[in-house]
């Protein structure tokens, strides 16, 4: 395994990566179109394996400041990029957590040699079933929005068994086309390659279940863990800044009054979603938050507001960038415009009014004032 430097994500071999990947974004924003020297890059310096990697006395926990950091600067470059490695991490504590000893170093194997892992929950009405064959399970159905179909060789799906209870399952894949990316014609993120992706007739051996039923969702990790999908967001709002920021000092309205109030809201709006973030990881990933009832409580609902304080950060610096450059942030040269495409498009995660609801439905019904909630 490797050791605790080893294991560190934002490392000077991926800070020296970045440059070369956000050229790539760009080469990349077309249909079905997918990083793949970007991911093959990130596996040759070790930060593909970093994730599933075992910490010295057998700790589970990143440095929730490292991961965050990672995540961040990954979704600077490149947001397809940070969207799939976000899966990528997200498979990781996973099957760190609830996989057996073989299952983890297999994994980390596997990372270690190359392979990128997803998670795979979203499907349509028939859903991922474990049928029945003889003496053996097969999978049937499919997923849908699976970011990197095709492309993800160790994707982590969920598949309900013939109790209808929710297991996690690692598919060994056939090798076969299974992937259609024919319906993914979203206006960004196109180099992430989303699409549905078949399982049917994939044998599953026990040891290819991760855990018991159930665990998927369990709580707070499952709520919580959205932190991650924020941390790459914040880094496409970062970028759209910088890209505003060069724009006026290469156009000489730096100095314009209007200007910089545009861009002083924009950089608010940033730092507001870096300190949400930031905070949201230390929340979600300290240790209490898997053993106390009441800070479990309190890390789902902190990062629900996050995820809801995120997105308006992100919005209002799309706005903010937009007016200030006016009408070259909506021509295709622009890099602007791709980043507000991508932007926009991941901004867009499952049930935010819920995530809102049910984060001040939790402050709500707490005695203590808001200040203690969190410390």
């Amino acid at each position: 395994m490797l050791d605790i430097d080893d294991s560190r994500m934002l490392t000077p071999s991926l800070l020296g990566e970045l440059g070369t990947i956000a050229t790539r974004a760009a080469l990349l924003d077309q249909d079905d179109s997918f990083p793949s020297e970007d991911v093959a890059a990130l596996a040759a310096i070790g930060t593909l394996a970093a994730p599933f990697a075992s910490l010295p006395g057998g700790g589970a926990a990143r440095d929730p400041d490292d991961l965050m950091e990672a995540l961040r600067a990954i979704g600077h470059a490149s947001l397809p990029l940070g969207r799939l490695f976000e899966g990528h991490v997200n498979a990781a504590a996973l099957i760190r957590r609830y996989g057996t000893s073989r299952q983890r170093e297999s994994a980390f194997r596997r990372a270690r040699d190359g392979a990128l892992f997803g998670v795979w929950n979203t499907e349509g009405a028939d859903g991922v079933r474990l049928v029945r064959r003889g003496r053996h399970l097969e999978l049937h159905g499919a997923k849908i929005f699976a970011s990197g179909a095709g492309h993800v060789a160790c994707p982590l799906i969920t598949a309900r068994d013939e109790e209808g209870g929710l297991l996690m399952v690692l598919p060994r894949l056939d090798g076969s086309s299974r992937a259609d990316l024919s319906a993914w014609k979203a206006h960004g993120m196109r180099a992430s390659a989303s699409g549905a992706f078949c399982f049917t007739g994939l044998r599953v051996e026990p040891a290819d279940i991760l855990g018991q039923p159930g665990d998927y969702h369990r709580q707070p990790h499952f709520s919580a863990g959205a932190w991650r999908f924020c941390a790459v967001q914040l880094g496409g709002i970062d970028r759209l800044v910088d890209e505003a920021a060069s724009y006026l000092r290469r156009h000489g309205r730096d100095t314009d009054p209007h200007q910089r109030a545009r861009m002083g809201e924009a950089m608010i709006a940033a730092e507001t979603a870096r300190l949400w973030v930031e905070r949201a990881a230390r929340i979600a990933e300290a240790e209490e938050a898997a053993t106390d009832e009441r800070t479990a409580g309190n890390a789902v609902a902190y990062v629900n507001l996050a995820r809801c304080a995120v997105e308006r950060c992100g919005l209002q610096v799309m706005e903010l960038v937009q007016r200030s450059i006016g009408l070259s942030a909506f021509q295709r040269t622009s890099p602007v415009e791709r980043l507000c495409r991508d932007l926009s498009t991941y901004l867009r995660q499952p049930a935010p009014d819920r995530a809102l609801c049910e984060g001040a439905a939790h402050v709500l019904a707490q005695e203590p004032p808001m200040r203690e909630l969190w410390r």
